[in-house]
Formats: C-alpha cells, structure tokens, sequence
C-alpha cells in the first residue's frame, strides 16, 4: 500500500472486511517486530450503539485483533477516552469492548482514569496519558461522520481520545483547530482504519445515520481527513486543522493526491446529504469556547424544536461555552452560563433536558 492510498471495502461482513483490507495493506509488514506495543484506538465518544451513527463498530476492531493475533502479534491494547461529560467504561459496555477484551485476551485501557504527562509538542505544551506513550505502534480507528464545532472529524480529532480530560476542556478553551493539529503531529497514528459504515454527518454523538456500509483504510491521517472532506462536500481549508497538521509535517492535506483503490463495488448508489441539520440551526447559537458534549447535545435539540415549528419563537441567541464563565445574559446552556436569567443546568446537561427546557421557553413566549 502506497503512502498516498487510500483502501475501500465495502459490504456488511465487517469483521472479514477488515482482515481484507489489513491483508491488502500488507500492516504486518509495517509493525517492526512481533513483541511491539500495538495501540488499538476506536471513537467510543458516549454510550451509543455504532448503528446510531456516533462509535466504532466493534467488529471492525475484533477484524484487526484477529488479523494481528493470527499473524502472532500478541501485545496488543485498546484505549480510550469519551468526551467530557460521558464515562468511558459504559460507552465501553454498551459498544461490545469489556466483551472484545474476554474474548480475545485484550486489555481495554479507560484513559479518563490513567495518568498523563505534560509535553512540548513543537511549541504546544499538551498533556498526554502515559499509556499512549509507551505505545510503539497506534491503529487509529475513527468513525467518518460530521462534527458540530469541525463540521467532520475522523483520523486527526479522533486522537483528541488520548488526552486527559483538563485537556480536552483546553483544546475547547484555544479554539479546538490548533491543539488537534499539533496533537496530531505529536502522535501520528501508524495506521488508519476508518469506520464509514454509518456515521452521522451531522452530529459527533450520533442519531442520523448515512449508510455507506464501507470501511477505509491509510497511512496518512492528513491525507485521510482531507479526502474525507472533500467526500463529505466540504473544501480542506473550511476545517483548519488540516491544513495545519500538513504545516506542521503530520501529513498531506491535499486530496486530489489521493489514490483511492477499491476492492470490491458497493452493491449500493453513493448517497450524500444535500442538507446538513447543524448547518440549519446553528444560527440561534452564541458560542464561545464549548465543549464538543455540550454543543452537540445542544444542536440535536434545536433541530427538535426546528421541526416542531417552536425554533423560530426565539428571539435571541442561545449561549453556550466557557466564555460565558461569570458573565451576565438572557439564555444560556449549560453551568458556565449560571450567571445568566435563564439557563439549562448541568455539565453537560443532556439533549433531553436542553430541549424540554427550551421548549418549556419558547411554549411560555
């Protein structure tokens, strides 16, 4: 497999896939030796089921423990960390991966509990968790959906999983863009392998679906993420940490370099969105530093009251994010708007409690 390759399988044997894609990609050949270190890293964001769009799915992961395992690379881990607000051992629980560990003698590693060091990434102080640090070899494993602060994430925010979670409330606090580029250029995945079965292309945590039933994989994770863009309709310089990652030596942000080679045809049309919900509602929002939980709990909501014909009561913005820490309003999500007349309690509040809120609001208008 070429640097600027990009591998597609596409079909609904997730598992068999996988150990397809891995044997065309010839990754044994790519781990230096059978006592390495292997790293495997899946987006486990919040206790979602993957068909709800948001995770990996677990079959995907079992495909390349037992591509590794049958190859005779036993030193394998899995390791994560859900966003704030969400407890990684039951996004693990409800995903299959504490199972995944019984079955195949894997340890699945829950980073929200390890401890971390500080590092200068190029200039960036960040703090890392030990455990990634010790690896020698890291699978990334993100899932191919759209984000409502990035508009996509895949290879490159899917690392944003590593960090401890004063970090992660960090990266919101400097704009995200930045941190994620000089996180990746830090950490670079060895290997990618993308779940774009069914991510969601509108919201991080999941709830609509696009069914792709297919499954990437790549070498570079800049390359990755800027064909990703450009498949979701987006161009590369709209998500900046791309382009800066590219900057910083991570990778290649251009997509036309990209070679996709696919190894069978999907038995399926390409179907794309022509509409983006986030893009719908993002509007009646004011935000300012918030927490990916936060924003993405706040926009499905929105999208509720959208539907309902409620949305358009709203006169003034919604506000959301540390920025808002001590300071005075009218409306605002979540505990750093407490000084607000009227705000949604909680940290993050849930998109069940930000919506009975808001419609509770708007009913009373």
């Amino acid at each position: 497999m070429e640097k600027q390759e990009i591998l597609a399988i596409y079909g609904t044997e997730y598992k068999q896939m996988t150990k397809t894609l891995l044997q065309e990609a010839d990754l044994e050949g790519r781990i230096l030796s059978k006592e390495c270190k292997i790293g495997i890293k899946p987006n486990l964001v919040a206790p979602s089921e993957a068909s709800y769009g948001a995770t990996t799915h677990s079959e995907i992961v079992a495909g390349i423990i037992e591509y590794l395992q049958e190859r005779g690379f036993s030193n394998l881990v899995m390791l994560e960390s859900s966003w704030v607000g969400d407890k990684t051992a039951e996004a693990a629980e409800v995903c299959g991966y504490y199972e995944l560990s019984e079955r195949y003698h894997v340890p699945f590693i829950d980073l929200q509990k390890d401890t971390y060091q500080t590092y200068s990434c190029q200039g960036m102080e960040l703090k890392i968790c030990d455990e990634v640090k010790s690896l020698d070899f890291l699978i990334n494993v993100p899932v191919m959906k759209g984000h409502c602060q990035t508009k996509i994430t895949c290879a490159l925010k899917n690392l944003k999983g590593l960090i401890p979670n004063c970090e992660k409330r960090h990266f919101h606090a400097m704009g995200l863009h930045e941190p994620i580029a000089y996180l990746a250029a830090e950490i670079a995945p060895d290997f990618t392998v993308v779940d774009s079965i069914c991510g969601d292309w509108d919201f991080e945590d999941g709830g609509n679906p696009v069914e792709l039933n297919r499954i990437l994989a790549a070498t570079d994770p800049v390359l990755c993420d800027a064909y990703v863009c450009h498949f979701m309709g987006y161009e590369v310089e709209e998500v900046p940490y791309i382009k800066m990652a590219e900057a910083l030596g991570a990778g290649d942000a251009c997509w036309e370099n990209v070679q996709l080679r696919e190894l069978n045809t999907p038995k399926q049309g390409e179907y794309i969105p022509k509409e983006r919900k986030v893009v719908e509602v993002c509007d009646a929002v004011e935000e300012v530093e918030s927490c990916s939980a936060c924003y993405g709990y706040l926009l499905p909501a929105l999208w509720r009251l959208k539907e309902e014909g409620l949305l358009q009561n709203l006169t003034e913005k919604i506000c959301i994010g540390q920025g808002y820490h001590g300071k005075a309003g009218k409306l605002g999500v979540g505990n750093c708007t407490r000084g607000f007349q009227n705000y949604v309690k909680g940290c993050p509040p849930t998109e069940e409690e930000i919506y009975e809120f808001l419609k509770n609001y708007t009913v009373g208008r």
